[in-house]
């Protein structure tokens, strides 16, 4: 029983460890960003992330733009995400915080 348990556990991270480095390549160009309406910072030290295209797997799905806080004092940069023209299609590039 317990084999069995931890044979299940192993299974399952590596799963979940498997995945979390899968990238997604497609094949068309993303539409250009649309104009964000930046709404009035929500308190000192927010950084704005501007709005991009998501892909569903379908299509192009906009996500508008947002407040962000910095998860760490330390960090006090965000790098914007932005998709990536490769010989095996388009690739999403994640954004980031930089100290």
């Amino acid at each position: 029983m317990a084999n069995r348990l931890l044979c299940k556990a192993l299974l399952g991270l590596a799963l979940a460890v498997g995945s979390a480095n899968a990238q997604v390549y497609v094949r068309t160009a993303p539409p250009p960003p649309r104009k964000d309406v930046i709404v009035v910072r929500p308190g000192p030290g927010y950084v704005w992330q501007a709005g991009y295209y998501r892909w569903d797997g379908r299509v192009y799905v906009w996500v508008p733009g947002r407040w962000l806080r910095p998860p760490q004092a330390y960090y006090h940069s965000w790098v914007p995400g932005y998709w990536k023209q490769t010989p095996r299609g388009w690739v999403w590039v994640q954004g980031h915080w930089v100290r």
